[in-house]
């Protein structure tokens, strides 16, 4: 594991007793570099969405306990918000309630000179995404050739 994973790691294990006790839904922790700056980013999410003061409430019990644990050697800028309406997909509970909906796939290499596919969630396992397309058509992509994975959003 790098250093990134671990940071990620520990940090999901600091905040899941929070979203526990809270009846919330922990959907990702990141830990990324945009710039000059690094940010330690959790994504929650409840049923009926998450609110301004869902996310203060997180963010300053987390935020104690990550001075605390002082783990964290670069300086970093702490975010918890709500997914948002495109939401990644990124472990298989993620996939599990988005079975039938319409998903947007973003490939690291092309593949028949395309990199971005839309269509509906058919089926996934550990390797593969399925996506079914308006033709019937169905696609399969190896998990690990995907860059991003998440729920269309139609406006």
């Amino acid at each position: 594991m790098n250093k990134r994973e671990i940071y990620e790691k520990k940090a999901e294990t600091l905040i899941l007793p929070i979203i526990t006790k809270n009846n919330y839904e922990l959907v990702d922790v990141e830990f990324v570099k945009e710039g000059s700056n690094w940010y330690l980013r959790a994504y929650v999410d409840k049923e009926g969405g998450f609110t301004v003061n869902d996310c203060e409430k997180v963010s300053r019990e987390f935020s104690d306990l990550l001075d605390e644990e002082d783990f964290i050697e670069e300086s970093y800028i702490l975010e918890v918000s709500s997914p948002g309406l495109g939401r990644p997909l990124k472990k298989d509970k993620d996939f599990e309630r988005s079975l039938g909906e319409e998903v947007e796939v973003k490939l690291y290499k092309a593949i028949e000179e395309q990199k971005e596919f839309s269509g509906t969630l058919d089926a996934y396992d550990e390797m593969t995404v399925t996506l079914e397309f308006e033709n019937d058509i169905k696609k399969t992509f190896e998990r690990k050739n995907i860059a991003l994975i998440r729920l269309a959003v139609d406006f």
